[in-house]
């Protein structure tokens, strides 16, 4: 007999996700959760033909340019009818063990209002046993929050909320077991992707500079990495705490080759935040 599907909608956001949305779907099933649905940026390859394979509600998302983003846009405009909603990348993919823990933290009387949630990062093919974790606040109760508003102004190209968390009204809690992160796009859209990371983390920097209330609900996380910004040392701080202080080493090659991408990557912000410094002299 099977179980009665999760109260439960999961949304995942895509663009161009033909490598991976197909296995994002397959890994979740048809009996997990009460709701599916896709919110398309304007795809312009097969994503739109799996969804519809798949019998998938999908959402098109225009953004232009200002608050809010795919996500918020879609809790302020959509409200699922569930209690509860998960934000699902279509290069995550949900294991047998993540949907253990869930459905008995979503069938419990518990009085949280969302869960961080753990990834094992997959990187040249092979997941890693170290290196920098991956953890999200991507599942909570309807109604409970929204993820932060940063008027961006342009920053970037970045449709979604991609490093914002949500600010929640009660407790939080933490779903142990992981959902397992491979993007099957490779390395190339990898560093084309992060580039768009570092233009937007170098510019939500430079703009929280004087905004304490913005500051105000960071996470622990969050405050020290934009005070390691200041710092041209961000990236071999990265570095040695990938690759020594998080078992990035035990990879071997491709530990060491993920810290020194990461190095990379804070470098660059760090380098994006001291043009922009220097260009207003």
């Amino acid at each position: 007999m099977l179980s009665p599907k999760l109260d439960l909608t999961i949304v995942i956001p895509v663009k161009n996700e033909e490598r991976n949305l197909s296995g994002c779907l397959q890994a979740i099933g048809k009996e997990l959760a009460q709701k599916i649905v896709i919110i398309d940026s304007g795809s312009t390859d097969e994503t739109l033909s799996i969804a519809k394979a798949n019998n998938i509600e999908v959402i098109d998302f225009k953004w232009d340019g200002k608050f809010p983003k795919k996500r918020n846009w879609y809790l302020m405009n959509y409200t699922p009818a569930t209690k509860w909603v998960l934000f699902l990348d279509a290069d995550e993919y949900i294991t047998p063990s993540f949907k253990d823990e869930l459905s008995r933290v979503l069938t419990s009387q518990s009085n949280m209002a969302g869960y961080w949630l753990n990834y094992t990062i997959f990187f040249m093919g092979k997941n890693l046993r170290g290196g920098y974790p991956l953890k999200k606040l991507a599942l909570f109760k309807v109604g409970a929050g929204l993820y932060e508003r940063i008027d961006e102004e342009h920053w970037s190209q970045l449709d979604m909320e991609i490093h914002e968390h949500p600010i929640l009204s009660g407790p939080v809690g933490e779903i142990k077991a992981k959902i397992d992160h491979q993007d099957f796009r490779g390395i190339s859209h990898y560093l084309k992707k992060h580039n768009e990371y570092a233009n937007w983390e170098a510019s939500r920097y430079l703009k929280s500079a004087d905004q304490q209330d913005l500051r105000k609900s960071w996470t622990f996380k969050q405050k020290l990495k934009y005070r390691l910004m200041r710092s041209v040392f961000i990236g071999p701080v990265y570095f040695l705490g990938s690759f020594v202080l998080m078992g990035g080493f035990l990879d071997g090659k491709r530990g060491l080759s993920f810290a020194m991408l990461k190095m990379a990557y804070f470098n660059e912000i760090y380098c994006k935040i001291r043009e922009a410094q220097e260009a207003k002299k």
